[in-house]
């Protein structure tokens, strides 16, 4: 409507001042003055709004009532079942979008809004006093424990209620469930399967006897605290102290579980592996080794005794693989 009007006006002026090509200077002008005005009074404050996919409806959340506990011996894999639940937490994220139009003329802005949904939740898994859980899976793939919120009660006749629990239910009403191992997820991120509660697995450890003796296999990072990852190639890594989503590092991970399984442990022996390089113990040098002396680590380089890589032998050979695993390194630690 200004553009109609400024240019009306503007052809009037200018054609009283410099005649005709004064109307059509003036005309011009007038279009150009009451576009920039329209557009600022139309378009620079116009905001559009786009949502992203979100729950209409919360499927409530079910167990099976009088299913059986199961009671393990050693270590078993089992489903559990759900034994208490909040309702799933929806959380919106707004993002505003840059302006449209050109430099300095403003323009429509687009704020996007985006769904995501947290769960809170307790499954019941065994019979206690179980002693560790290993593994969790969900939808049949395994869960990295170390991004995700889980404690695990082990299923004694004297556990507490868990926190989360007693701050949803209150104190008077919060059921410890003694006697039953269980796991009890906070703010369990929905997004990765299909914002709806997964089916869960879990690997369960209930020791059953005695353990006499446990001797780790050999490698070079086994001990280290610390992740160290093998650099293959351009963007391309191997992880070489950490082949479980427990704990950042194996050897956190084995702690956790020898713990577990042998709770009144006071003490372990370490074992290192040095080499022979002769069968006569008179002429036989024992010396660190290295699986493969060319390779390049992230995290920590491999030195034993004051060799380096570059200075030790490999190992022996069986169909061009690493026959055992090299001297593991011990000079380093993290609290």
């Amino acid at each position: 409507m200004a553009t109609l009007v400024l240019q009306t006006v503007g052809s009037v002026v200018g054609g009283m001042i410099a005649g005709p090509f004064g109307a059509m200077a003036g005309r011009a002008l007038g279009g150009l003055a009451g576009a920039a005005i329209d557009k600022a009074l139309l378009g620079g404050s116009e905001t559009k709004h786009v949502e992203g996919p979100r729950l209409k409806e919360i499927d409530g959340l079910t167990s099976t009532e009088g299913a059986p506990i199961p009671r393990v011996y050693g270590r078993a894999r089992i489903g559990g079942q759900l034994i208490w639940a909040t309702r799933l937490k929806e959380v919106a994220s707004a993002e505003r979008s840059g302006s449209q139009g050109g430099k300095g003329t403003g323009g429509p802005k687009t704020v996007t809004t985006t769904y995501s949904y947290f769960a809170n939740l307790a499954v019941g898994l065994c019979e206690g006093r179980i002693a560790h859980v290993r593994r969790v899976w969900a939808d049949g793939r395994e869960v990295d424990l170390s991004t995700v919120t889980m404690r695990v009660h082990k299923g004694s006749e004297t556990q507490d209620p868990d926190p989360l629990i007693v701050a949803k239910e209150g104190a008077a009403d919060a059921p410890a469930y003694r006697g039953l191992a269980c796991v009890v997820f906070e703010r369990l991120p929905l997004a990765d399967f299909g914002n709806r509660v997964p089916q869960f697995a879990f690997e369960v450890l209930r020791p059953v006897g005695g353990l006499s003796r446990v001797i780790p296999g050999a490698s070079e990072f086994g001990y280290d605290t610390l992740p160290v990852t093998q650099m293959l190639d351009l963007g391309r890594t191997v992880p070489e102290n950490r082949h479980q989503w427990q704990r950042r590092t194996d050897v956190a991970a084995s702690h956790d579980a020898l713990e577990a399984l042998c709770p009144n442990l006071k003490r372990v022996s370490l074992v290192v592996s040095w080499f022979g390089d002769d069968l006569r113990a008179g002429s036989c040098r024992i010396e660190p080794r290295v699986d493969v002396t060319a390779k390049t680590t992230d995290g920590a380089a491999w030195s034993v005794a004051g060799v380096t890589r570059e200075e030790a032998k490999p190992v022996s050979l069986v169909k061009g693989s690493p026959a055992y695993g090299g001297t593991r390194q011990t000079n380093r630690s993290s609290a």
